[in-house]
């Protein structure tokens, strides 16, 4: 195994279990314990993880940006339902711009799933290009751009300039947190720019956002909460969250 391919997974174990131990790491992996410290500085360097007594535990930090892999793997069944909700909602004939978050692969899944015909998708997901790349009588539109390594995005000045010069019947965006007052929000400025831009342009605009995104703030502002058409979850938000939906004039759709 390579020693990336054993970081990602130790990765992946943190985000489950939330500590990681040293002399098990190294039976896990049939490695030297002096090799998982390597492992464990390293992710402890990128933000992922911070030292604990014979180990590590996962760093809780908003605003670190996990790589797109285990981003993938996290809550598959509530982006699932999230995904089947917004395909509901696509008609044949759709244009529609996502963006380059885990959730809007799922979107791309279930749309070919729904059988659904004579899309035209706009994305600066490289990940969804792949997975569309040999669908049917769809149009698929790269928006160019600055690849960010971990997240198979293109982003930047000319992701924004290519989105600026369309108009679809929808965009559907995810974030990083959605609070009351601070509104949208995401870890990374250069993808609020272009999940930005992508809600200028579109009729209606989807929020895909699952349970773990409510009342908290990112780094930087998407957008207010008025900006955003529809809000589709994974589960029934908070008696409160849905005050604030109606107040904001914003539907609300989760899994019934």
């Amino acid at each position: 195994m390579l020693a990336i391919e054993r970081r990602n997974e130790i990765l992946e174990k943190l985000q489950t279990d939330r500590r990681v131990v040293v002399s098990e790491l190294s039976q896990i992996y049939d490695v030297s314990e002096e090799t998982i410290r390597r492992d464990l500085e390293k992710l402890v360097n990128d933000g992922y993880a911070i030292k604990s007594y014979g180990g590590a535990v996962i760093n809780e930090n908003i605003n670190i940006d996990l790589p797109f892999n285990i981003r993938k793997n996290r809550n598959i069944v509530g982006k699932q339902h999230i995904a089947e909700l917004i395909a509901d909602r696509v008609r044949d004939g759709d244009s529609i711009m996502m963006d380059a978050s885990s959730t809007a692969v799922y979107v791309a899944k279930a749309l070919q799933e729904k059988g659904k015909k004579n899309l035209t998708v706009i994305t600066n997901s490289i990940e969804i290009i792949i997975e569309l790349f040999d669908a049917q009588d769809w149009t698929i539109l790269s928006t160019g751009g600055v690849s960010r390594e971990g997240s198979f995005a293109l982003v930047g000045p000319q992701t924004d300039r290519m989105l600026k010069t369309y108009h679809v019947d929808k965009a559907i965006i995810s974030c990083k947190g959605i609070d009351v007052t601070a509104g949208i929000t995401d870890s990374d400025e250069l993808h609020a720019n272009n999940k930005r831009t992508m809600l200028k342009a579109a009729k209606e605009r989807i929020l895909a956002v699952d349970r773990s995104k409510f009342d908290r703030i990112a780094f930087t502002e998407i957008g207010a909460l008025e900006e955003i058409s529809t809000v589709i979850t994974d589960e029934k938000p908070e008696a409160k969250w849905l005050q604030v939906f109606q107040d904001a004039g914003v539907e609300c759709i989760y899994p019934e």
